[in-house]
């Protein structure tokens, strides 16, 4: 075979096995970069929650009676002392004509004990005059000797035992005055039922109506409610959180209150974490610890008037904030694989270089690294199972 044959052949040989060799050459893996970035970081707690008024009055029944046809409404404006409830005392039952007949009767009886008792009165006043003077008698016949001291000591125990008959008269009067009184109420109560006196329920503060319980003329019992009112400037919010996350809510937190229907978020403070939880079944039916936080609106009322008792909202509470902190995103940072702690892959020179990173917080975007990485570095972003230390990588183009 001639030499330029094999020279030929050889090429052709040296070129296919460059081909072969291109062919499973391994190539750069297609990534998304990021770049660190420095500037505030915020770590909070994200949950649903629903305004509610931090005071509500329940004005009801303080005695049994008629309450008359309330004219307020739901959302109706009240000032603390103006009415809004009448009682009146219940009627007494309809009576026949006979019980009639003998209550007025019971009139002429208690008008009858008052005479009586004023002719006792005057019996009793001449009763006192006669004792008087038959003690006056007595002292003067006891200054000429004529009388024992015994005698004079008796007329005088008589005049003060007519004195005191004489009080008790009197105070019978009294009694059967008031039974007249009682009598002529009895028969009034039936005869004149309008002339009952009523009893006017004035409103414990200002603010508005609730809720309406009892809007037409009826007979309530002692203790029913009527009305509740509420001052809906004085509004809170209340979420539900996990236990866990309660841990790190603690009183004077910062709060935003998003997504409550109005432009921008609001401002709030967490003023209470309730210190008793209880057990309520997720939508997924499994039971979780929770405890109630009690949000205070700190943005100015004028903004957030126009929320109700009761509307959703949703709570984003800060459990920690810096200003100046190192943030990648938290799709870069994973589990390092060989030893404890956490790391992401940095572009360097078309590789991916692992890189210890010590994270202090992260938000549902962003974690803070407090050292490890420079502001600027391009660090990996859901680095793909096949990226690994060394790895050539090339960003791709979006």
């Amino acid at each position: 075979m001639k030499t330029s044959t094999w020279i030929g052949l050889a090429g052709g040989v040296v070129l296919a096995m460059a081909a072969l060799a291109w062919a499973f050459a391994p190539r750069p893996v297609d990534v998304e970069v990021a770049r660190v970035t420095q500037g505030p970081f915020e770590a909070t707690i994200d949950e649903d929650g629903k305004t509610r008024l931090r005071d509500r009055y329940v004005v009801s029944a303080p005695l049994a009676g008629v309450v008359s046809r309330i004219a307020l409404r739901e959302g109706d404006a009240v000032q603390a002392g103006a009415p809004v409830a009448t009682l009146a005392p219940m009627l007494s039952p309809m009576l026949d004509e006979r019980t009639l007949r003998a209550q007025q009767v019971r009139v002429d009886i208690a008008q009858a004990n008052v005479q009586r008792a004023e002719a006792r009165i005057e019996g009793a006043r001449v009763a006192l005059q006669q004792s008087r003077n038959e003690a006056k008698r007595s002292e003067q016949l006891a200054t000429q000797g004529f009388v024992a001291d015994t005698k004079l000591d008796n007329d005088r125990l008589a005049a003060q035992a007519a004195q005191k008959e004489l009080d008790a008269a009197v105070e019978d009067r009294h009694v059967a005055q008031h039974e007249v009184e009682e009598a002529r109420a009895a028969v009034a109560a039936v005869t004149r039922p309008g002339q009952a006196r009523t009893f006017v329920l004035e409103a414990p503060v200002s603010g508005r109506v609730l809720r309406v319980a009892q809007t037409s003329e009826a007979s309530v019992p002692l203790g029913t409610a009527l009305i509740e009112l509420g001052d809906v400037s004085r509004m809170e919010v209340v979420a539900e959180l996990l236990t866990t996350d309660a841990l790190q809510a603690r009183p004077g937190s910062l709060v935003r209150i998003e997504r409550w229907g109005g432009e921008g978020a609001l401002q709030g403070r967490v003023r209470l974490v309730e210190p008793e939880a209880f057990t309520k079944v997720s939508a997924l039916g499994v039971e979780e610890q929770r405890v109630r936080v009690l949000i205070d609106i700190t943005s100015p009322p004028e903004r957030w008037q126009a929320l109700g008792d009761g509307y959703r909202v949703s709570v984003r509470i800060v459990t920690q904030a810096q200003d100046k902190a190192v943030k990648v995103p938290v799709s870069a940072v994973f589990p390092r694989p060989d030893a404890p702690g956490m790391a992401v892959f940095v572009l360097e020179g078309g590789r991916a270089r692992m890189t210890n990173v010590d994270v202090a917080s992260r938000n549902g975007t962003d974690a803070w690294v407090r050292k490890g990485l420079p502001a600027g570095a391009p660090v990996i972003v859901y680095p793909p199972a096949s990226v690994r230390d060394g790895s050539r990588v090339r960003e791709r183009k979006v």
